[in-house]
């Protein structure tokens, strides 16, 4: 198998899990639908396992590593300028689309039958997400925003007590190494895992629950491949004098697994992997994309909930205004954030509802198709938390253009040029 390129060992699970997928819903094998759920769970399980670890004491190390806070304070400062101008760009597209397709018109739902989702977000999120009620917890729940949190703070401490906290930063090295030892032998099950998880979606969900929210899925699908494969381009290619077709062909994998992983979190060791590859150093890389993994989300917190805003407003019988558009902008472009310590889609859909006092219960008209649409969403948003760190690395003049340009021709799995992507030493 290690003859084989890793993009092209994923690209064959996933043909084979949908054969496989369709072949369980075909011939109704349950056996072989559960079989698919537990090959997938257990992948995204083993790697969301990794993330904790992962992201502490990378960030620490990173921090630590930073020549000065200075430094530190600019690259967070663009990195969140264009987390929220792309944000503006996405949520821009998903209205303009929801006024071009009318969405909701000639829907035949039953909105009375529809009931409130039981998670939901809200704008107190925001505050409690980012800071943690303990430190364990935050490690025991997984909240990536949280220990990021923590792991900048820690660092900073260590950074600017100086010598005597060198043990510790040479602990979390250590830790660091070991931790990335075991999750690429984690990766290297990618192939398998993306045969689990794309199976079990076609087996499950198949195409029947489409027929009634067609137009409103193929809007969904239209804009994110608009974000995807027009907006993140003419970025790179404007922003950071970059080839677009290099960046996908190293970010592919990552875009890859996202699809049919369905989770930005767990995709995001590789997602880091993937932006090292493309020459974004290790220290901002370690902070941007766990970051991003959170925060940064085009499909999930922009496209997808000004479309389903307009859905719903449509089915319900209620006009928006100006006003209105403009709200559903500002809470993609800074609510985001606000559900930082929740997950998922929905969360970020009812408190855009919210804000506009549309019915909550219209978010659970969605709920069937939303596996379906969860898979081009995260693609979207682990395109972007990708795109951000390298178009900022670019502008800095810290990108390695030479990796850049050669990503695609290096195996994902190949040895990591240590001397470039190492942070220099405290």
């Amino acid at each position: 198998m290690r003859r084989i390129p890793f993009s092209v060992q994923i690209l064959l699970g996933l043909v084979l899990g949908v054969a496989l997928g369709f072949l369980a819903r075909a011939a109704d094998l349950a056996w072989l639908t559960s079989t698919l759920d537990t090959v997938g769970g257990l992948f995204v399980q083993l790697l969301k396992l990794a993330v904790p670890p992962l992201v502490f004491t990378a960030i620490v190390v990173s921090v630590v590593s930073l020549r000065g806070v200075a430094n530190a304070a600019r690259l967070a400062v663009k990195t969140l300028l264009w987390f929220a101008v792309t944000a503006l760009i996405a949520v821009s597209i998903g209205i303009g689309l929801g006024l071009l397709t009318d969405p909701g018109r000639g829907v035949n739902l039953d909105p009375a039958g529809a009931t409130a989702p039981k998670t939901t977000g809200s704008w107190i999120d925001f505050l409690t997400g980012i800071v943690p009620t303990n430190p364990v917890g935050a490690f025991v729940e997984g909240n990536v925003l949280q220990i990021v949190f923590l792991a900048l703070v820690v660092g900073a401490a260590a950074l600017l007590v100086g010598d005597p906290a060198e043990p510790f930063v040479a602990l979390n090295r250590s830790l660091l190494s070991i931790v990335q030892k075991a999750l690429w032998w984690v990766i290297r099950l990618a192939p398998i895992g993306t045969l689990g998880l794309i199976g079990n979606a076609v087996a499950s969900y198949g195409w029947d629950l489409l027929a009634p929210l067609a137009k409103f899925t193929t809007a969904v699908y239209v804009g994110c491949a608009l974000v995807l494969f027009v907006v993140y381009p003419v970025l790179l290619a404007v922003a950071g004098k970059l080839n677009p077709l290099r960046f996908f062909a190293g970010a592919w994998p990552a875009i890859e697994l996202a699809f049919v992983s369905r989770s930005s979190v767990g995709t995001m060791p590789v997602t880091q992997r993937s932006v090292e590859r493309l020459g974004v150093p290790r220290e901002y890389a370690s902070f941007a994309v766990p970051f991003g993994a959170t925060t940064k989300m085009d499909g999930c917190a922009a496209i997808y909930p000004a479309l389903a805003a307009i859905f719903v407003a449509q089915v319900f019988g209620v006009n928006l205004g100006v006003t209105d558009y403009l709200l559903i902008a500002f809470v993609s472009v800074v609510g985001s954030a606000a559900t930082a310590g929740l997950t998922g889609a929905i969360v970020m859909l009812t408190l855009t509802l919210s804000t506009l006092g549309l019915p909550l219960a219209g978010a659970g008209l969605l709920l069937a198709i939303d596996p379906i649409l969860d898979m081009i969403r995260t693609a979207t948003n682990v395109a972007g938390q990708a795109v951000v760190p390298t178009i900022v690395a670019a502008r800095e003049g810290t990108l390695d253009r030479a990796a850049y340009d050669s990503a695609g021709k290096r195996d994902l799995i190949e040895p990591v040029d240590t001397e470039r992507l190492d942070p220099v030493p405290a």
